[in-house]
C-alpha cells in the first residue's frame, strides 16, 4: 500500500481507499468481510455517504474494534427516505442524522466531515449562507465532533469555489480518463496542490462504463457545462490502467474505488504489484480527447423516486442490454423490485440529475420494453 498525505490535514491516508456505495444491502457478514479485509490489506480511508440506517448498522459493526486504526468520513445532507437515498439543505435534519451516524458508527467525532453533493450555483449559494450546512459544519467541527470539513461535487465551478473559499480542507471529485478533456478539471487539482486541500478522487471507472466493452463512450461534460461532443474508445481498458491514470494526477490524496465484494476490493489493490506496463495508460489517452454530456454513472442522485423505482439499477440494466437479446433485458429488469412502467412521470429525478442524462426517458424506454 502506498500512503500520501491529506492536504494539509498532514493525515497520511491509503492512496486507494474504499468507496462503499455497493455495499448498502448486502449482509452483515459481507460487509464485515470487505471492511476487514480492505483494513488487512493497509486501507484506512473510508468514504460513507449513505443514511440508510441498515448500511449504517452493518458499517458500525464492520469497524467495531478499529475505530483508531481508520479515518472515516460523513456527509452532512445525505438522508434516507423510506430507504432511498435524498439529500436536504434543513441544517435541524441534517444535524439529526449527522449523530445517528455518531451512533450506528459507535464513535464520538468523523475524520472528514462532507458538505454533501454541491452541484450548481443555487445550491453552492444555499449550502454556504449564513445559518446554513456551512455553519452547522463549523460549528461541529469547533465541538470535536468532526476533525475537518469536506466538499464534495461533481462540477469544476463549484468545486473550485468551494477550494478557494478558505472554508474546506479535503475536495472529493470525480476523475477518471472519461473526464480527462473537461476544461478546468486539470487546474482544478492544481489549485488543490497549491492550496493544501487534500484530494479524494471518486468514480475512477465512472461507474463502470470504462470497463465495458462498447465502441462509444459519452460522458462527463456535466463537469464543465460543456457542449456535446463523441468520443470513440479505440482500445480496451482495464482497471489498473483506469487507477493508474488518477493516481498520476497532480495533488492527489487517495482514489475511494467502490468495491461490492472481495474479488472487487483485491482487483484494485493489485495495482501495487502490478508492472509498469501493466499500468501504463498512455496508448488509451487520445480516446479521450473529446467529451459529451449525457452518460449515467448509477450513482442515484436522482432518488427518492416516489413510486420507489431503483432509477439506477434500472438504466444499468438497460445498458447492459445492448446488443444482448430483448429476452435478457426483460429478465434484468423483471428482477428490479419495482417495475419501470410503475413511473408517475414527476420529472424529479431529471431536476436531481447532476449528469444531464434525463432519467425519467431512460424509465420510458425501460417501460417500453416491458409494456
Amino acid at each position: 500500500m502506498e500512503y500520501r498525505t491529506l492536504g494539509r490535514t498532514g493525515w497520511r491516508v491509503s492512496a486507494v481507499s474504499l468507496g462503499t456505495e455497493y455495499l448498502i444491502n448486502l449482509p452483515r457478514e459481507h460487509v464485515a468481510g470487505v471492511v476487514g479485509e480492505a483494513i488487512r490489506a493497509g486501507v484506512n480511508y473510508f468514504d460513507l455517504f449513505f443514511a440508510n440506517p441498515d448500511f449504517r448498522d452493518n458499517m458500525g459493526a464492520a469497524f467495531a474494534g478499529q475505530r483508531q486504526r481508520v479515518h472515516l468520513t460523513a456527509h452532512l445532507g445525505a438522508i434516507d427516505v423510506n430507504g432511498q437515498y435524498d439529500k436536504t439543505r434543513d441544517p435541524a435534519l441534517a444535524e439529526t442524522m449527522f449523530h445517528d451516524f455518531l451512533a450506528r458508527y459507535r464513535t464520538d467525532y468523523v475524520d472528514v466531515l462532507f458538505l454533501h453533493n454541491i452541484d450548481s450555483q443555487d445550491d453552492y449559494a444555499e449550502v454556504m449562507r449564513a445559518g446554513g450546512l456551512r455553519d452547522l459544519a463549523l460549528r461541529l467541527r469547533g465541538s470535536g465532533k468532526a476533525r475537518t470539513i469536506g466538499f464534495s461535487g461533481h462540477t469544476v465551478a463549484t468545486a473550485r469555489q468551494a477550494v478557494e473559499s478558505g472554508v474546506v480542507d479535503v475536495l472529493m471529485f470525480p476523475i477518471n480518463l472519461a473526464g480527462h478533456a473537461v476544461p478546468g478539471r486539470r487546474e482544478l487539482c492544481q489549485t488543490c496542490a497549491e492550496r493544501g486541500i487534500g484530494l479524494v478522487a471518486m468514480k475512477p471507472y465512472a461507474g463502470g462504463r470504462l470497463l465495458r466493452q462498447e465502441p462509444q463512450l459519452a460522458i462527463e461534460s456535466w463537469q464543465s457545462g460543456g457542449g456535446k461532443m463523441e468520443l470513440e474508445r479505440r482500445a480496451a481498458i482495464t482497471p489498473l490502467q483506469c487507477l493508474a491514470y488518477v493516481l498520476a494526477q497532480p495533488g492527489l490524496s487517495a482514489i475511494v474505488p467502490g468495491c461490492k465484494d472481495l474479488e472487487q476490493l483485491a482487483a484494485a489493490q493489485a495495482v501495487w504489484q502490478a508492472t509498469a506496463a501493466e499500468r501504463d495508460f498512455s496508448q488509451v489517452l487520445s480516446s479521450f480527447a473529446q467529451y459529451r454530456e449525457g452518460e449515467c454513472v448509477y450513482c442515484n442522485h436522482c432518488l427518492p423516486c416516489p413510486a420507489g423505482i431503483d432509477i439506477g439499477r434500472t438504466i444499468q440494466a438497460l445498458d447492459a442490454g445492448e446488443g444482448r437479446p430483448r429476452e435478457e433485458v426483460l429478465a434484468a429488469l423483471a428482477a428490479l423490485p419495482v417495475p419501470a412502467t410503475d413511473c408517475v412521470e414527476c420529472g424529479a429525478c431529471d431536476d436531481r440529475c447532476p449528469f444531464g442524462v434525463w432519467p425519467m426517458q431512460r424509465i420510458g424506454e425501460a417501460a417500453g420494453l416491458r409494456a
